[in-house]
């Protein structure tokens, strides 16, 4: 069983609240690592109907019932409960009494924001880490087989093949999350949805364009793409807004949570055929901004991660404040480091001067630059 990075964070407070809260996909882990947690509580799915319907229809009776150690799964099909649990932890006041879980995130955060304010501390849990499995019994070989592969954990623990994995995790997805969320009438049009965005992973976002291709409107786009980041499918990465150059180009990116259902939706079916796919670039790209955000996550710190893209093109991949340092990174899958590699790390240090430079590249020797630290994939993440 792979112990979970976030694992002593999460254990520590829940010395501290009295409801902690596991936010990520599903199949993410976030049943088995509460699980973990506290095996001595009882656990209770509210996702099955005869616990939904008794705590929909007698909320007071269910958390009389359940009370002093209890983890409740996918807690957001009985939004009426949260109203409830503030009033039933404040009165008891025991901390570690509730852990929650939920895999729709906007909808979940909605009601702690209303409900849960001052007594619960949110995590969230994305699929493995490459850190995670690489200390664990499903280590792998090499970056490129994990992005290809993806992080879920039930395709390791069950020896299950990426493909036939992705195939059924898109059709339960599609067929139970998207339509509790919203009411999609077209569901081989979403299917398509997700795979023109895969083909923009790592891309500027036009939402007239996709609308186009689709045969949707814009509306629709907004709506479906909400849908996918309240599910934790895919997560817009938001242009650096300052005034390093007053032409910022200002649509997002678009990546996905998982590599692994990214490159399945691109019609990638081995880790070999990696080398020579269009998007090879933007996969790297896509996994190293995942790892970075799981190593924030699994600290259970949250980060805020930008780009930047000016109107002359040049870019950063990745640009984050950590405290008073700013860090600007360059993603390149090469494994031979090339000097056109700093051209955007170059530029942008000319308009914001205090920033450190790093270069991420898919090679395997560590170098420290003029201006900039090069980083391998497994120096940094593994």
């Amino acid at each position: 069983m792979v112990r979970r990075l976030l694992y002593d964070k999460v254990d520590w407070m829940l010395g501290k609240y009295p409801i902690v809260t596991i936010t990520g996909p599903r199949q993410s882990g976030k049943t088995t690592f509460a699980q973990q947690l506290r095996p001595d509580y009882s656990y209770l799915s509210l996702e099955d109907p005869d616990n939904r319907d008794f705590a929909k229809s007698d909320p007071r009776g269910f958390l009389e019932t359940w009370q002093d150690g209890v983890i409740l799964d996918e807690v957001q099909y009985v939004p009426e409960l949260f109203s409830y649990l503030q009033t039933y932890t404040d009165l008891r006041k025991r901390n570690g009494e509730y852990i929650l879980t939920g895999s729709q995130n906007f909808l979940l955060m909605e009601r702690i924001t209303q409900s849960l304010a001052g007594r619960v501390a949110v995590f969230s849990l994305l699929p493995f880490s490459y850190a995670e499995l690489q200390s664990s019994e499903y280590a792998l070989p090499d970056w490129s087989e994990f992005l290809y592969r993806g992080a879920y954990p039930r395709q390791y623990a069950q020896a299950i093949p990426s493909a036939n994995f992705y195939a059924d995790y898109l059709q339960t997805y599609i067929e139970r999350d998207v339509r509790q969320v919203i009411n999609v009438q077209n569901l081989l049009a979403f299917q398509r949805f997700m795979q023109l965005l895969a083909g923009r992973t790592g891309q500027l976002l036009n939402q007239n364009n996709l609308a186009i291709e689709v045969g949707i409107d814009n509306k629709t786009v907004n709506a479906w793409l909400s849908v996918l980041e309240t599910s934790y499918i895919v997560y817009r990465l938001p242009p650096y807004h300052s005034n390093f150059n007053k032409r910022v180009i200002k649509s997002p990116k678009v990546y996905f949570y998982d590599t692994g259902l990214a490159a399945y939706l691109m019609g990638l079916r081995s880790a070999s055929e990696l080398n020579v796919h269009f998007a090879r670039g933007p996969l790297f790209e896509n996994l190293v901004i995942n790892e970075m955000m799981k190593k924030y996550y699994n600290r259970g710190e949250r980060q805020l991660f930008y780009f930047w893209n000016d109107s002359q093109h040049n870019e950063i991949d990745l640009l984050f404040d950590e405290g008073t340092q700013r860090h600007a990174y360059e993603i390149k899958i090469g494994k031979t480091i090339q000097p056109q590699f700093f051209d955007g790390l170059n530029h942008f240090l000319k308009t914001a001067p205090d920033t450190h430079l790093h270069l991420i590249y898919g090679g395997d020797t560590m170098q420290k630059r003029s201006n900039a630290q090069v980083h391998t994939f497994d120096e940094l993440f593994g």
